[in-house]
């Protein structure tokens, strides 16, 4: 198999680095690079340079600002941005609710929304997951009953990523109690202001404020807000869940991780097996890499191959062992993640524990990995 790049995606590949490195602003690159959270506008500004750039949302219709690229340049793409510490794109407005309108919307609806969602002058939450109803979403309890012309929601979603900035929630709601689990669900767009939506923070284990509860009491969504048919919702949520996956195993930015650790704490890397557990991840992320380009070539009309469940499962390993080689090689100075600056304490070793505690996270959203396990024994392996 030939997986050298073409001439014409080379130059692809070297346009788009050329772009993230040298006419992205370095501020923000900065940030990422150094493994600070980054802040609500510098996530807006992030995704308008690129939405002015037509970068933001290549995998869209082109009539909505898609570039008609082939899935390897979309590939090219998204590594390079990870390589160069560029934010991807607002995953919940470029990956969910924007192909989803695009394929599922009517006419009214992208217009008024596709444009406002590549630009982040909306900023979408998603509002899938309940208390009882993560895993085995089909179960969700939050309900929608029509009345007159609109519906009244109520109920309660939870792990909200990013919520406290969401200005609407694309949410799946329950029109018919008498249906199968499946066949009751409908999605429904609500403006997060509207009357009798509230969002409760959850701290996390890191401390950071990165996801909430969001609760729904008596609140009036205009029908012309579903999308799609009534209860057709789970044909919707699979759809939208297929985007959300691709992507998910960043080898880009795991290499970029890896290599920066290397660099700055150089000093500790004198240990024979230290250097061979930093060996033995460059080579599983060379070999995923290669892995991601196989599947990228042997993905038709759209649909990602069956082996993607492999880049997503190996994809999050090799994020959590990377950070778990740094806490490792912070030792006493990973306690020190609230210290100051100006601290002795290098900032790499000040950051590591929170970047691994908050990486559990990682096996778990975008379709669990013992999910994708199970996948793999299905459609790979035929058990």
């Amino acid at each position: 198999m030939q997986l050298e790049l073409s001439a014409q995606d080379a130059a692809f590949r070297d346009e788009m680095r050329t772009f993230f490195t040298t006419e992205f602003p370095q501020d923000i690159r900065d940030a990422v690079l150094q493994g600070r959270h980054l802040t609500h506008d510098q996530i807006v500004s992030s995704q308008r340079v690129l939405n002015a750039a037509g970068l933001a949302v290549p995998h869209w219709p082109e009539e909505w600002g898609g570039k008609g690229w082939s899935d390897l340049q979309r590939h090219l793409w998204h590594e390079e941005m990870q390589r160069a510490g560029v934010p991807t794109p607002l995953a919940f407005n470029a990956s969910m609710i924007g192909p989803v309108l695009a394929q599922f919307g009517s006419q009214e609806q992208k217009e008024r929304f596709l444009p406002k969602t590549a630009n982040l002058d909306i900023w979408w939450s998603q509002g899938f997951s309940e208390p009882d109803a993560g895993s085995d979403l089909a179960s969700l309890r939050t309900a929608a009953v029509r009345d007159g012309d609109d519906w009244i929601v109520n109920g309660q979603k939870t792990w909200t990523t990013l919520g406290q900035y969401g200005d609407w929630i694309f949410t799946l709601v329950r029109t018919d109690p008498d249906a199968k689990q499946q066949a009751g669900i409908s999605m429904l767009l609500i403006d997060m202001s509207l009357d009798g939506v509230e969002v409760r923070p959850i701290e996390m284990i890191d401390g950071g404020h990165e996801v909430n509860e969001v609760w729904f009491s008596d609140v009036r969504v205009p029908g012309d807000l579903m999308v799609g048919e009534l209860n057709s919702g789970w044909t919707i949520a699979k759809f939208l869940l297929g985007n959300e996956r691709v992507g998910v195993a960043p080898v880009g930015a795991t290499k970029r991780a890896l290599a920066t650790l290397k660099a700055s704490a150089a000093d500790l890397l004198d240990d024979p097996l230290t250097r061979a557990r930093v060996a033995e991840l460059e080579n599983e992320l060379l070999a995923l890499e290669l892995t991601a380009l196989r599947v990228v070539a042997h993905s038709a009309g759209g649909e990602p191959h069956p082996a993607s469940s492999v880049l997503k499962l190996q994809g999050t390993e090799l994020q959590q062992a990377v950070s778990e080689l740094a806490l490792d090689l912070a030792g006493p100075g990973a306690l020190a993640s609230g210290a100051d600056d100006d601290s002795p304490v290098p900032g790499w070793a000040r950051l590591s524990a929170p970047t691994y505690l908050n990486l559990r996270k990682a096996s778990i959203y975008g379709g669990s990995n013992e999910i994708q396990r199970q996948i793999i024994a299905r459609t790979i392996l035929g058990l």
